[in-house]
């Protein structure tokens, strides 16, 4: 009877529900606007509230999932406001090591016109930098709800569905 014991503890103690989620470092997006559109008044402030709005969409997605512990991001968070996290050459595996993360996560949009636009969200192991999944959608309107509509359809069918390569 022992034994049984034993083993249901260890199975408990092994189970994927009872292990302990990894630490994110859920990034903000950033704009890559090669539209041309921008030239003539800058950055548009929609588009960086548009920006703040799928970054809270998106820490808020994967915290509630349970399988992510989001971390708080005030340590560094002027330094990584201030980089250009798509291009600085790994800083943002490097802001998500002091802070104590496992993964680095990191997203983008891509500006091509009014009409057309990309995102995509980059997950990095935090300790050794290497690209664990990239999820990537197109979408068309440069709206506030087809930002928040891509970045729920990434989230749902690419970071949190089963087997796409972002640890349990």
């Amino acid at each position: 009877m022992r034994v049984i014991w034993i083993v249901a503890a260890l199975l408990l103690a092994l189970s994927p529900a009872w292990a302990q989620s990894p630490k994110a470092a859920v990034f903000d997006f950033e704009l890559a606007d090669t539209s041309l559109e921008g030239e003539k008044s800058g950055p548009q402030s929609d588009e960086q509230a548009r920006l703040r709005s799928i970054s809270d969409q998106l820490r808020k997605g994967l915290a509630e999932s349970g399988r992510f512990d989001v971390l708080d991001l005030a340590p560094v968070r002027a330094e990584a406001h201030n980089a250009n996290l798509q291009a600085c050459g790994g800083c943002d595996v490097q802001f998500a090591q002091r802070l104590g993360a496992d993964l680095a996560i990191t997203g983008v949009v891509h500006k091509v016109s009014t009409l057309i636009l990309n995102m995509t969200i980059f997950v990095r192991n935090a300790r050794t930098g290497r690209l664990i999944t990239a999820a990537n959608a197109d979408f068309r309107g440069n709206t506030d709800e087809s930002w928040a509509r891509t970045t729920s359809f990434l989230l749902r069918n690419r970071l949190l569905a089963p087997d796409y390569g972002v640890p349990k």
